[in-house]
């Protein structure tokens, strides 16, 4: 039975989900405090948030069993990912169930600010009659300068047109086909502020982000410019702002997300004229705390049960479709990995990957995080998954170089790994598959052809190409009661050094090992467990 904490409100349509799953034990503990939280998470399979709870260090470590955290919605600041993504935990979010919501509710704060509404209104509650003051501005013909044109402000820029604005965009990630396919202009930062007579921010927060409206980027800007942030607090210098929108250099802002929140009731916010402030209201709405509710639901279930993974933070997020294509290299690039840690130095500095013909054409990222699984699993142990392997080859002190090549190699796919040594040694394998069952081979190990199943326990020894000794090796190993299921031969040059691959029912004892050791024709030998 796997046990789910679920530690805030999500809707009641993700709950049945959850409940609906046999397997499943839930735990719901809404508004736990942070000691009630370690408690509870001590035999927790998942753990589900909304922004509340915060899952800290002391939280994950707390946390033995614990395989995937979930957020129902996008904003992860209260998750400790580097904590969890070296413990192997995945971490996911729900970025396209709120992407509806928050559009709207920008495009909201857009029109308050080119139309007064909320002002006009608390004056008419107070009976007052001011039509003059508050005058306002069509968005008809305005300029519309967005800053980054993911999901959510793809689709305030199709409102904007909409409204028959002229949309100008920054986003150094966005290509020029998408940019044609959205008829937006593209510009860099400078000439947005410039332009513009609304601004709209739609990045995450981050150190290049971080107040990238600023009060240098205010004085490039138009007098009575208006601006808008339904994002993420940080993005906007807040003092800034303040004097930008008291000088009248700003004519109106509207804000749903702050530097600290909840906003703190002393705010100078508070106060500012032709502000208008909403408390974090982006996913508040009743269609996308149902939506968030049951995708993230279904999301950890689909982790939990063995299932795609989709929308991890730490990880690449692989579909069904595409999961089913990668597998069998999946299964072949982690075979490759383990055996190469084993025919390699204990320590190296380098792990060069190489892909030919139609890997090419697939998504590396999940396979080469397979490789690195598979080349620490001897190292870290059963601790090790797609999720914290880059993390610890990185701890090792291992670059790894993804090379994807359009050289010839012999086969319609291939997969090479290399591993270099501090002192310049270098050691490698390659491998393909083979067949309609597309089965893993092994088809070089150190620059010589063989072929191998990678299974079970094989014996690769290098040795002089001498008449008899592959009836030596093979006695030493029958008289140890070992049985050889295959072997392959390899040799570059007559005479010269061959390679001899066993693969065996059983693991010779030390006594036989020695002896293969030492025989006169055996230069090198290692053993290897799959």
């Amino acid at each position: 039975m796997k046990k789910i904490l679920i530690a805030d409100e999500i809707s009641i349509s993700g709950i049945e989900y959850l409940k609906s799953q046999p397997e499943f034990e839930l735990l719901v503990a809404l508004d736990s405090k942070p000691k009630e939280i370690i408690q509870q998470v001590k035999d927790v399979t998942a753990i589900i948030v909304r922004s509340e709870t915060k899952i800290t260090a002391e939280v994950i470590t707390a946390a033995p069993q614990l395989v995937v955290i979930g957020r129902a919605g996008v904003g992860i600041d209260n998750i400790d990912v580097e904590t969890a993504t070296q413990r192997g935990i995945i971490v996911m979010n729900t970025p396209a169930g709120n992407t509806l919501a928050t559009t709207e509710l920008t495009f909201t704060h857009m029109l308050c600010s080119a139309r007064p509404i909320t002002q006009a209104n608390s004056s008419m509650n107070e009976g007052k009659w001011e039509r003059q003051t508050y005058a306002g501005s069509e968005l008809s013909k305005k300029v519309f300068g967005v800053i980054g044109v993911g999901r959510i402000g793809g689709e305030v820029v199709k409102r904007a047109q909409a409204f028959g604005m002229q949309v100008i965009a920054y986003d150094p990630y966005l290509t020029q086909e998408r940019a044609l396919a959205l008829e937006v202009e593209q510009v860099d930062l400078d000439p947005l502020f410039k332009r513009a007579d609304f601004i709209s921010i739609h990045v995450p927060l981050t150190d290049d982000t971080r107040h990238i409206i600023d009060a240098k980027a205010f004085e490039k800007m138009k007098t009575g410019v208006r601006i808008i942030n339904c994002a993420r607090g940080g993005l906007i210098h807040e003092k800034d702002l303040i004097d930008a929108l008291k000088k009248g250099k700003v004519a109106a802002a509207g804000l749903d997300v702050f530097n600290e929140e909840p906003l703190s009731e002393t705010s100078e916010l508070r106060n500012t004229p032709n502000l208008v402030l909403t408390p974090h209201l982006g996913a508040s709405t009743e269609e996308a705390q149902e939506s968030i509710g049951l995708e993230i639901a279904k999301a950890v279930t689909e982790v939990l049960c063995g299932g795609i993974i989709t929308n991890a933070i730490n990880m690449p997020s692989i579909d069904g479709r595409t999961l089913k294509t990668l597998q069998p290299y999946l299964v072949l690039g982690e075979k490759l990995g383990t055996i190469l840690q084993q025919i390699s130095p204990p320590q190296i500095e380098k792990l060069i990957v190489t892909y030919w013909g139609n890997i090419m054409d697939l998504d590396a990222m999940p396979l080469t995080r397979g490789i690195q699984r598979g080349y620490l699993l001897k190292i870290s142990g059963k601790g090790v998954n797609d999720v914290n392997a880059p993390l610890i080859m990185k701890h090792l002190g291992i670059e790894v170089e993804i090379i994807k090549s359009s050289s010839e190699s012999g086969y319609t796919e291939l997969i090479r790994i290399e591993s270099i040594s501090a002192q310049g040694e270098k050691y490698n394998i390659e491998g393909t598959l083979i067949g309609t069952r597309q089965q893993p081979r092994v088809v070089h190990v150190n620059d010589r052809d063989v072929e191998v199943i990678p299974e079970g326990k094989l014996l690769l020894l290098e040795n002089k190409d001498l008449p008899g000794i592959v009836g030596v090796l093979g006695t030493i190993l029958g008289k140890d009661g070992v049985n050889i299921a295959s072997m392959s031969l390899s040799r570059n040059d007559v005479g010269g050094v061959a390679m001899t691959i066993f693969q065996l029912d059983s693991i010779p004892s030390q006594k036989a090992l020695d002896k293969l050791n030492v025989a006169e024709a055996v230069l090198n030998m290692n053993l290897v467990e799959l």
